[in-house]
């Protein structure tokens, strides 16, 4: 079934909800999570900036799931499918700005994929990060075709095939910001 087509005022509430979810959950779990150990920073230093490798924090989640957003309601109310809705509960893992939260133990390419959107959110900021992460999934129609989750995949599946042979992260989302392909 195909997403609502949506008035642009309903959209840019959308938008803010998403931020401000975002920024909430980062609130929720910051305090509760570590920054990289040695051995993740030793095996994916050579592809991020120092800026994200520093300010970066995860935490693996025990017992519990994160939540979806409470607008999910409003979401179905403007003609949504509740199946159409990204689940966060069944997610590996969330990035919420500089905040990573797993529901399984992280692997070198599942965290090389969350510090993508660690730069992600580093260059866009987090306004501009909802706007596209939002526009994408309408655009789109699902999760895995939001710009911002292919430009992720893309790279983390480059990793994953050459994890000896670096490559800038940050000139890689530059590069797709540049050619506005978010």
């Amino acid at each position: 079934m195909p997403l609502p087509k949506l008035p642009d005022a309903q959209i840019a509430w959308i938008i803010q909800q998403v931020a401000k979810y975002i920024e909430h959950q980062r609130q929720t779990y910051r305090g509760g999570a570590l920054p990289l150990n040695g051995h993740q920073r030793l095996t994916i230093e050579a592809f991020f900036p120092t800026s994200a490798l520093d300010s970066t924090r995860v935490l693996v989640l025990a017992g519990e799931r994160v939540s979806n957003p409470p607008f999910y309601a409003q979401l179905v109310q403007m003609g949504f499918a509740p199946a159409d809705l990204p689940d966060f509960g069944h997610m590996t893992a969330i990035t919420f700005m500089d905040t990573v939260v797993s529901h399984e133990p992280f692997t070198d390419r599942l965290l090389f994929h969350e510090l993508v959107h660690v730069v992600q959110y580093e260059k866009l900021g987090l306004p501009e990060f909802a706007t596209q992460y939002v526009r994408g999934f309408l655009g789109s129609g699902s999760y895995e075709a939001i710009p911002l989750e292919m430009n992720a995949y893309e790279l983390d599946a480059r990793f994953a095939a050459a994890p000896t042979k670096p490559f800038s992260v940050a000139d890689e989302v530059q590069a797709w910001i540049d050619s506005r392909r978010f």
